[in-house]
């Protein structure tokens, strides 16, 4: 699946995908330089968060980084099974990878900074 087109990044590498409920996961960019992942930390539903707040946690044999939401949001779902095997990241970050889906809870001025899959490409090579 292509998701090239409609996904939007973050410069702290998280995506969005938007929809109804938007789907929020890492970058594959971001899983490329964190290695091999070995802990996932993720919200529980019903949560709220600000854009730019810290809302998961990710651990790899390299580094330990948070994870900031894109645009303010409820957590509507939470991709559970990462959390038994967050390992299953380095395989597919974009269609079984994703870590939340939120319902947004701001302006749609809050998707207006972050940046098309081709300009975020450009901004990490």
């Amino acid at each position: 699946m292509d998701f090239s087109e409609d996904i939007l990044c973050t410069k702290s590498h998280e995506y969005i995908l938007k929809g109804d409920l938007c789907t929020v996961g890492l970058t594959d960019y971001a899983i490329d330089q964190l290695g091999d992942i070995v802990f996932l930390e993720l919200p529980e539903v019903g949560d709220e968060f600000a854009k730019g707040d810290v809302f998961a946690n990710i651990e790899s044999v390299k580094a330990a980084s948070e994870i900031y939401m894109p645009v303010s949001g409820k957590i509507a779902e939470v991709n559970t099974a990462l959390i038994e095997s967050p390992e299953a990241l380095n395989e597919d970050t974009y269609e079984n990878g994703w870590l939340v889906k939120i319902e947004p809870t701001g302006d749609e001025d809050e998707f207006a900074d972050l940046l098309t899959y081709t300009e975020y490409k450009e901004e990490v090579e």
